[in-house]
C-alpha cells in the first residue's frame, strides 16, 4: 500500500501549507516515514538559505499541528521542483509524492501548477494531489477509484482493494457515463471490476456510475465524503512504472473536491 514512505513538497504558500497537512495525515493513518522537501535551483546560494528557512517554517508548522508525526526535513538542488521531488523520491525510497495546489485554483478543486503537471507525466513513483483550501484530514472514510475497462485499471482494483481491506475502509469503484456510451456495457465492465476485488482480497466493493453530459457535471451528481481518496490509474501511453494522465483521467483530477492519488504504470 502507497503510504510507507511520503515525501511532501513543500513551499511557502497555501499550497504548501495544504500538502504539508494531508502529507503528515497520510504518514498518521498509514505508519509511514514522511520527509518534508524544498527544492532550489542550481548555483542560488540565497534561494538556498530561504529554501531552509522555509523548512523551519514547515517544521514549527507541523509540530503544532501534528506533534506526533516525526518527520525529516531535507533542501534538495534541482532545475525543477518537479524533477526534484521525483529525484529525491527515488534515492530515499519513497513510494509517495504529496503536492498542493496552483494559486489561483477555485477554493475546494485542485490546481496544476508546473510542479504538479511535471510529476503527473513523469514520476516515478505515485503523487496525490490536494485540492486547495482542503480541510483537515482526520482519517480515510472510503477509496474511491475511477474505473475505465482497461489492463491499468484492473491491476489498479487489486491494489486500491488491498489499501482498502488494510485501511479498514469501504471501496468504490465509479465509471463516467458520459452519454456516449453503452450504459449496459458500463454496467457490465463495473460488475466484473467488484468481482476483480471481491476474489483478489474479499471486499464487496460499491459500483457506481457518474452521469453527465461532461466529466465536471458527473463528478457532481455523485456523493464524495469527508475524508474520501480518489484514486486514479495512470494511462495507457504511460512509461512502465511511471505516471502519465490521459485527457480524461485529467479531467477528473480537476473536478475533483477530494485528494487524487495517481498510481504508476504496473504500480505493485
Amino acid at each position: 500500500m502507497i503510504g510507507e514512505h511520503v515525501v511532501v513538497g513543500y513551499t511557502a504558500d497555501s499550497g504548501g501549507r495544504d500538502a504539508l497537512a494531508l502529507g503528515a495525515a497520510i504518514s498518521r493513518i498509514t505508519g509511514g516515514e514522511l520527509t518534508v522537501a524544498t527544492i532550489y535551483p542550481p548555483g542560488s546560494p540565497g534561494l538556498a538559505v530561504e529554501a531552509q528557512a522555509n523548512l523551519a517554517d514547515a517544521a514549527s508548522e507541523l509540530g503544532a499541528e501534528s506533534g506526533d508525526v516525526p518527520a525529516e526535513f531535507l533542501t534538495f538542488e534541482s532545475r525543477g521542483s518537479g524533477r526534484g521531488l521525483s529525484v529525491l523520491a527515488s534515492r530515499i525510497r519513497a513510494d509517495l509524492i504529496v503536492v498542493g495546489s496552483a494559486g489561483g485554483r477555485q477554493r475546494g478543486r485542485i490546481g496544476i501548477g508546473s510542479t504538479s503537471d511535471h510529476l503527473l507525466h513523469l514520476s516515478s513513483e505515485a503523487v496525490m494531489l490536494a485540492p486547495e483550501g482542503y480541510p483537515p484530514f482526520d482519517g480515510v472514510a472510503r477509496l474511491t477509484l475511477a474505473y475505465v475497462h482497461r489492463p491499468q485499471c484492473d491491476e489498479a482494483v487489486e491494489r486500491v482493494a488491498q489499501a482498502a481491506l488494510r485501511l479498514g475502509v469501504p471501496l468504490r469503484l465509479i465509471t463516467f457515463d458520459l452519454r456516449t456510451e453503452d450504459q449496459g456495457r458500463l454496467r457490465d465492465d463495473l460488475a466484473l471490476a467488484v468481482r476483480l476485488a471481491w476474489e483478489s482480497t474479499g471486499i464487496e466493493a460499491e459500483a457506481e456510475l457518474a452521469e453527465g453530459h461532461d466529466v465536471t457535471a458527473a463528478m457532481a451528481n455523485v456523493e464524495w465524503l469527508p475524508g474520501e481518496l480518489l484514486v486514479c490509474a495512470a494511462s495507457e501511453d504511460a512509461q512502465p512504472h511511471r505516471v502519465f494522465l490521459g485527457e480524461l483521467a485529467m479531467k477528473v483530477l480537476r473536478a475533483s473536491p477530494c485528494p487524487v492519488t495517481v498510481l504508476p504504470r504496473g504500480f505493485t
